[in-house]
């Protein structure tokens, strides 16, 4: 399932200040500050190029800016798959240890993350950027570097087609976002009028409006006004009271938390009372510290649903609630997943060629070429990839926000 982002409201900064700081290392030996307490650093060995020691992954999503609303998930996702895989035995024996890198909500972040990743960490891959925005530039990086790439929520167009070594375990916007317009539909067939929102300074955002404009059409009803706004802002007055003065029965939002929730609580403020869905930017818990009790009723399309019957799934649900007391997210098991693609990758890899043998260059593209033929039961479903990197996944579902009457708590609602 995306973004040049400035900084945002004092209630994203203490949000952003509740994350840990961005991993660091060197060549030798890497240790994140982001990791659990029991972890161990990670060596390799520079002079030949080969594994020592536990096999490292790097992670490289936003841990700072107000994308880390959506990051701190995506930390939350992988640690989990770190502390799961290695109790199962690792890479047949062989522990995996988790680097991390901010990449900040910017272009520039995730370049400078990514090359850090490459040339000193010595990562063997990578799971991020967070942002469509951000793979678009970072993602070339490890593509010249022959570094495989694992995009956990970039849902963009094209994001498979940037190279050889790009995949992605989230679901493109093309197919999941119109399954959310299908639901408003269903819950009230005598919907007209549609207003829509995007934020333009926003890939993501600008690939998943063209979706749902083109959904809009597709099943008859009338756009009435379409309103841009930056990922930045915080006053959508303006945009909002334009579309309200058209009576729009529907308003559609492509953006992140901390706008899009501002703009729908704004939204509500104002006297719209029709029904509201929201893009996969919007596709976190972490929005409902924004819109609060304002939230109520928001309907988005998901990848992921904490019900889905797999073992893996149980397994990961039960350790994020016993960790953090609450339903996991979609942008917490995609980072899972994304790990779990590297380990058992790393595993069918490891029995025909030892992976702490190879160069780490041929290991690389060993690699690549293991996980873009496997496939793996995941808490997402059953995933495989096309040739291109491209996921291929059968379940897709869409949850209903349904808050309490102070706001105080929430929760995504999965409709039948």
């Amino acid at each position: 399932m995306n973004n040049a982002i400035a900084r945002t409201t004092a209630l994203l900064s203490t949000c952003t200040l509740l994350l840990t700081g961005c991993g660091g290392g060197t060549s030798t030996v890497t240790t994140s500050p982001t990791n659990s307490p029991d972890s161990t650093a990670t060596n390799t060995t520079a002079t030949t190029g080969t594994l020592s020691s536990a096999i490292p992954i790097g992670i490289a999503v936003a841990q700072t800016s107000n994308v880390a609303l959506l990051g701190q998930e995506q930390v939350a996702g992988a640690k989990l798959a770190e502390k799961y895989f290695n109790n199962k035995g690792g890479v047949n024996g062989t522990p995996i240890k988790l680097v991390f890198q901010d990449t900040s909500g910017d272009e520039a972040g995730a370049i400078n993350a990514f090359q850090t990743l490459i040339n000193k960490d010595k990562v063997i891959g990578i799971v991020g950027p967070t942002l469509s925005q951000q793979a678009f530039s970072a993602a070339p990086v490890a593509e010249r570097a022959k570094v495989p790439i694992i995009g956990p929520s970039n849902t963009a167009k094209n994001i498979p087609e940037i190279g050889d070594y790009v995949a992605r375990v989230s679901a493109p916007v093309s197919v999941v976002a119109p399954n959310s317009v299908k639901a408003a539909l269903k819950q009230n067939p005598q919907l007209k009028k549609v207003a829509v929102f995007y934020a333009q300074n926003d890939a993501f955002s600008k690939s998943e409006t063209e979706i749902f404009q083109q959904t809009v059409k597709d099943q008859g009803l009338e756009l009435v006004t379409v309103q841009k706004f930056q990922t930045s802002d915080t006053d959508f007055q303006s945009q909002a009271t334009n579309a309200i003065n058209l009576k729009p029965d529907l308003v559609i939002i492509s953006g992140l938390a901390a706008d899009g929730g501002n703009l729908v609580r704004q939204l509500r403020e104002l006297g719209y009372k029709g029904l509201i869905v929201g893009g996969n930017g919007l596709n976190t818990s972490n929005l409902l510290s924004v819109c609060k009790a304002l939230c109520d009723g928001v309907l988005i399309a998901q990848a992921y649903s904490p019900e889905h019957p797999s073992e893996i799934n149980a397994a990961f649900r039960k350790a994020y609630i016993d960790e953090y007391k609450k339903e996991p997210p979609q942008f917490s098991a995609q980072a899972f997943a994304a790990v779990q693609v590297y380990v058992e990758a790393l595993q069918s890899l490891d029995k025909n060629s030892k992976v702490n043998k190879l160069q780490l260059p041929e290991l690389r593209t060993q690699l690549n070429k293991q996980i873009l033929g496997g496939t793996y039961n995941t808490p997402l479903g059953e995933i495989g990839f096309t040739p291109i990197g491209e996921v291929v996944q059968k379940d897709f579902y869409v949850a209903q926000i349904k808050m309490q009457n102070d706001g105080s708590q929430g929760k995504f609602t999965f409709l039948k």
